[in-house]
């Protein structure tokens, strides 16, 4: 029996093998004209495409989202490049093969002339201490570090060494791109589904990109499970080249079922929703509010957090321009909490249009930081006679309450006098706006306070 573990794991694939490969394996591109989309990229003039042309490639991070071609663009480098090409998996890789391919690198530099590069799959797996281990050897040139994450680097890559590295952000594939992947793989006849035959219309690869999100390697999971539901139905009797069967949406989405939410509650995907949500309230669009609350929700956000984020804008960004939007937020976050989801999602939709709707000022956040900041960074004085405290026995011997005026005791119920202490007399932190009902407080304090 044939040794299978004496193969070259790196050797290009028989016909048997590769029959069995996923679809989206059997169609990775093998050079770069085959690569589609990522084109702020690898455009002509782009800045990665030139170092590729040159074969003068820096050591670089491509970080991006599932299914954007991070690895196949990583083994196209290995193509159009003189060096050496060595491939780790940060998952199950060590210090002790990263020393290996570091030793390797090393005789090779003065034997054959050729540098190398290292490319590790998955590289935010790695801890500091496994990143520490690469820093000498990309600071001194030994290898060309090239790692693809999902994860965002600047969190999850050790500072001194993402400073020694280019990252280079892939984005999720557009419609367009996906339809042109699809469409690939359903006409190639040696590596795709070109044999089946398969009827289809140009809304079908739409929905199918749809449902994908911008991942290449969903997308083709999902044709390729439709095209084996197909098959199984075939007709035994049907010629080779006979039309093969139509793909058709209620097949799609029966394969597919519902869409993936691509939502990490603690990467990117996390704070980018949770930013754009808070930015479309401040913003005053409801619709934008609603879309990225109901991305939260259906990704199973944790209710409190949502409802926290509401509270917090209902206060920040809408203020006194509309007290009444911190009622609501309060209002719906405990709603929420009584009767729980799914109908808890009406009350947040409720207070999200309010807050998205409600005229904005953010005077009182904009006061207190203020406030905060001059009582951290210098000497406020001491708080003025007359406010401090004469309710106990021997306050009137240090004068405490001294020539205080009570403001009920004035016909209008305000008597005009000090309460900021003397090194801060006259200071403004509170400074309303004329929008809503915060207009209202501006007139009555400028009505007040005639001599400010």
């Amino acid at each position: 029996m044939k040794d299978l573990f004496s193969e070259d794991l790196f050797a290009e694939p028989t016909q048997t093998a590769r029959s069995y490969e996923p679809l989206a394996v059997r169609m990775r591109p093998r050079k770069l004209q085959e690569y589609i989309g990522q084109e702020e990229i690898l455009a002509p003039g782009k800045f990665l495409r030139r170092m590729m042309d040159t074969d003068n490639l820096p050591s670089l991070i491509l970080f991006g989202p599932p299914g954007t071609g991070k690895t196949t663009l990583a083994n196209i480098i290995a193509q159009t490049t003189g060096a050496t090409f060595e491939k780790l998996n940060a998952v199950a890789a060590g210090i002790a093969d990263i020393r290996k391919c570091v030793d390797a690198a090393r005789d090779r530099l003065p034997s054959r002339r050729q540098r190398t590069i290292l490319f590790i799959d998955e590289i935010h797996r790695f801890n500091k201490g496994q990143q520490d281990a690469l820093l000498p050897y990309v600071e001194n040139g030994t290898v060309i570090l090239v790692g693809a994450t999902t994860e965002n680097p600047y969190f999850e890559v050790n500072a001194p060494l993402l400073s020694r590295m280019r990252v280079v952000r892939l984005q999720p594939l557009s419609e367009d791109s996906i339809r042109r992947i699809l469409r690939q793989a359903l006409e190639d006849k040696e590596r795709g589904l070109g044999k089946q035959h398969l009827g289809y219309k140009d809304e079908i690869l739409t929905l199918i990109a749809g449902i994908a999100g911008g991942d290449a390697r969903v997308a083709l999971n999902i044709l390729e499970q439709a095209a084996t539901v197909l098959e199984a139905s075939r007709q035994p009797a049907a010629a080779e080249g006979e039309p093969g069967q139509e793909l058709t949406e209620a097949l799609i989405r029966t394969v597919a079922g519902e869409k993936l939410q691509i939502y990490d509650k603690a990467g990117d995907n996390h704070y980018d929703t949770v930013s754009a949500f808070i930015k479309s309230m401040r913003g005053s669009d409801p619709d934008a509010a609603l879309h990225y609350l109901a991305r939260m929700l259906e990704a199973g956000e944790d209710v409190k957090f949502i409802a926290r984020r509401i509270v917090i804008c209902a206060s920040e960004d809408v203020g006194n321009a509309d007290p009444q939007a911190l009622v609501v937020a309060m209002a719906a976050a405990q709603a929420v909490q009584f009767i729980g989801l799914p109908e808890g999602r009406i009350p947040l939709a409720q207070a999200v249009t309010y807050i998205a709707c409600a005229p904005k000022s953010n005077a009182a956040y904009m006061g207190i930081n203020q406030a905060a900041a001059d009582v951290k960074n210098r000497d406020c004085g001491q708080v003025p006679l007359h406010l401090r405290d004469s309710s106990y026995r021997g306050a009137r011997q240090f004068e405490h309450g001294k020539n205080y005026r009570y403001p009920h005791d004035a016909a209008d119920g305000f008597i005009e006098q000090q309460y900021l202490p003397d090194t801060l007399k006259g200071k403004r932190y509170y400074q309303p706006t004329d929008r809503g009902a915060e207009a209202a407080m501006q007139e009555r304090l400028r009505w007040l306070w005639k001599n400010r």
